[in-house]
């Protein structure tokens, strides 16, 4: 008898950010780091981790240079390139939807964590395979957070008990389809309207690497990542 086939997986790579802070007048994924645009750093992520049976890309509308970076990429999976919406939840939607049939898990990635490790990718997928709903990749926060109102302090939470919250964020596709469906107001991450939906979200260890291009400093730090990794390689 033959061994049952793993549940296939589906990432949407989230590429809609302008990038105003970073300066360069041009949306943030078509920023190059060390040579190579931020989306193709991202999308070659995905693709070496090896967990993937089908990309999905989602950009702004009309932005024909992020498609070109795809169309100049030769995958050994499918890649598409889909428009995405005016806020992030649409973008995610819009990359749900054009997810193939027969896919029963999805990672959600924000493309400005381009030099995210493989094995963050990894991890994730082992936890989805192994029964959780959500898992997200998370790393210990080191400063201490205040909680603030009207400019004043009116909290400090246990450190201890704090994470900084990463992608790519892990779900079963049907799950978020619904909790995407029953969504109130806008949300930063998916996994949150897992939690507003009941549904315990798991954390996996994240990576140093995995941090969000944002600003010129970000960029800078990237920049010297990447170069460090191709040194490595």
């Amino acid at each position: 008898m033959s061994e049952p086939s793993e549940p296939r997986v589906g990432v949407i790579i989230v590429a809609g950010g302008a990038g105003q802070r970073l300066g360069h007048g041009i949306p943030k994924a078509q920023v190059h780091v060390a040579g190579r645009s931020i989306l193709h750093r991202a999308v070659q992520g995905v693709l070496d981790a090896g967990i993937a049976a089908e990309i999905c890309v989602v950009v702004p509308a009309g932005d024909t240079a992020l498609r070109a970076t795809i169309t100049g990429m030769t995958p050994d999976v499918p890649v598409r390139v889909v428009d995405g919406g005016a806020a992030r939840p649409d973008s995610v939607a819009a990359g749900l939807a054009a997810l193939s049939p027969g896919t029963a898990l999805v990672l959600v990635h924000d493309a400005a964590r381009a030099l995210t490790p493989p094995e963050v990718f990894r991890r994730v997928v082992a936890a989805l395979r192994s029964g959780a709903e959500a898992v997200i990749p998370v790393i210990p926060v080191v400063d201490t957070i205040k909680t603030v109102d009207d400019g004043l302090v009116i909290a400090t939470p246990a450190r201890d008990t704090l994470r900084a919250v990463q992608t790519p964020q892990g779900f079963n596709l049907a799950t978020l389809r619904r909790a995407h469906q029953a969504q109130g107001a806008a949300v930063t991450d998916d996994a949150t309207l897992m939690e507003r939906l009941g549904i315990p979200v798991q954390v996996v260890e994240g990576a140093d690497a995995a941090f969000k291009v944002t600003t010129a400093q970000d960029l800078q730090l990237a920049e010297i990542l990447a170069q460090t990794m191709k040194d490595k390689a």
